[in-house]
């Protein structure tokens, strides 16, 4: 063989292994733990078999991050946590110690840059949204700058543990991409068609992918004035703005036709019950940044009625399943019609409802 020749290995790709990046005691300890507590909001405490502790302080943080917000935390690893932290799904940041006495300095530093310490227990957690304006191609908001304003109004049930249970929230700057099932949940919805502009779209869309991009086979080739454009059939259209991101010149996005809405009930957990998902319980509400009032308003309504009325334990959907919808909408103030009947039954099937991988 020349010496030239070059010898491939293969690599095998996949989820990194995650024992480097643990923090040392949690390797040290690693399937060891008997038990943990929460010492206060937003700190838990693991105690090994060896008896060794770790503690866990969990703040709140901006899911678009600066380089001086990641340097900020960074340093807090350095100083207290032999240089480990962690990002939450939900936008949390954990930092880890095994030294009791940094609990207090690590939530006085945060807390004098301005990332609430909370968030564990029966609390509200970060909203869990979506890249709105800052990098998505389609949204019809930013659910970053809803996401901020509706935490804003809610703050302080971050830093307490008074909810029933855990309370999951998301925001969505459309209706297809991103997002999945919370108790709460603040979607984006488009409420006309696609306006094609026929004079620019065959320049700079692909005609066959908008017309495959389309869910419920609503779009079609035509020509209008000599040239090949779309049609979009009204009649079957279901308003998702799915072809926007495939033909930038069928604009959906409205500042008075894409609305707000928010849904309830969502929970992907099988803990005492099943997996379900999400209800609508308002809509129409104004897209009207940087502050969305109207959404707050809904959003605050339903947390105070379930944190009123909801036992120990109960999810947003357990405690709505017991008191039932009618008491519900009586208890926050909501008004209901004909569009939030829900009979939708293909999703009993094709929801994964357990544990266990299904093909």
């Amino acid at each position: 063989m020349s010496a030239s020749t070059e010898e491939w290995k293969t690599i095998e790709s996949g989820v990194r292994d995650h024992i480097p990046e643990l923090h040392p005691a949690q390797v040290r300890n690693f399937g060891k733990w008997q038990y943990h507590y929460r010492p206060r909001p937003g700190v838990l405490c693991h105690v090994a078999e060896s008896g060794e502790k770790l503690f866990t302080v969990r703040c709140g943080i901006q899911r678009q991050m600066t380089v001086d917000s990641v340097r900020f935390l960074c340093d807090i690893a350095d100083k207290y946590c032999e240089g480990h932290l962690r990002f939450t799904v939900r936008s949390n940041c954990e930092l880890m110690t095994t030294e009791e006495a940094n609990v207090d300095k690590i939530i006085e530093e945060l807390e004098a840059e301005g990332h609430p310490v909370g968030g564990t227990g029966n609390a509200i957690t970060c909203f869990a949204h979506t890249q709105g304006w800052f990098h998505c191609d389609i949204p019809a908001t930013d659910a970053s700058g809803a996401n901020k304003s509706l935490m804003d109004a809610i703050f302080e049930e971050f830093g307490r543990e008074e909810m029933p249970n855990r309370v999951r929230l998301s925001t969505s700057c459309c209706e297809i991409n991103c997002g999945g099932q919370a108790d709460i949940a603040v979607v984006i919805q488009h409420t006309r068609p696609p306006r094609i502009n026929h004079d620019i779209l065959s320049n700079i869309c692909e005609l066959p992918k908008a017309v495959a991009r389309c869910p419920v086979a609503a779009i079609r080739p035509t020509t209008v004035n000599g040239k090949p454009s779309l049609m979009v059939e009204e009649s079957k259209c279901i308003v998702c703005g799915a072809c926007f991101g495939a033909c930038p010149a069928m604009e959906i996005n409205h500042p008075e036709y894409s609305k707000f809405a928010v849904w309830v009930g969502g929970k992907l957990g099988n803990a005492r019950t099943k997996p379900t998902n999400m209800k609508l319980v308002a809509h129409g509400l104004p897209n009207n940044p940087p502050r969305w009032p109207e959404v707050a308003e809904v959003v605050k309504n339903i947390l105070a009625a379930y944190k009123a009325g909801g036992k120990p334990w109960e999810r947003v959907g357990e405690w709505i399943d017991r008191i039932g919808w009618k008491r519900f909408f009586a208890e926050t103030g909501l008004t209901f019609d004909k569009y939030m009947i829900d009979n939708y039954r293909h999703a009993r099937i094709s929801f994964n409802k357990s544990a266990h991988v299904r093909f």
